[in-house]
């Protein structure tokens, strides 16, 4: 199973070369839903909290500071548990 990969320190250059704060930014509500991955998502999350149950896999807790890649074709459960803002981009 492809597995999500989480840097909970990127460095400045990282997400500089990365080019994050041009991504789009999504925000949502503390909520719980299904979501599954169509194609592969980078994001870096600038505010909140939320888990993310992969399905056949365990949860993973991801915060605001953190760089998070959902690999394409994973299917999840999320629970938003603190108002969420991300830059994501998808490829």
């Amino acid at each position: 199973m492809t597995q999500i990969v989480i840097d909970h320190n990127p460095s400045e250059e990282k997400l500089k070369s990365l080019g994050v704060t041009s991504w789009s930014i999504w925000d949502c509500a503390p909520s719980k839903f299904p979501l599954d991955f169509g194609m592969t998502e980078s994001a870096y999350v600038l505010e909140g909290e939320f888990n993310v149950t992969p399905e056949g896999g365990e949860k993973v807790v991801i915060k605001a500071g953190d760089f998070v890649v959902f690999p394409k074709g994973m299917k999840s459960q999320w629970e938003v548990t603190k108002q969420l803002k991300k830059h994501y981009k998808h490829s």
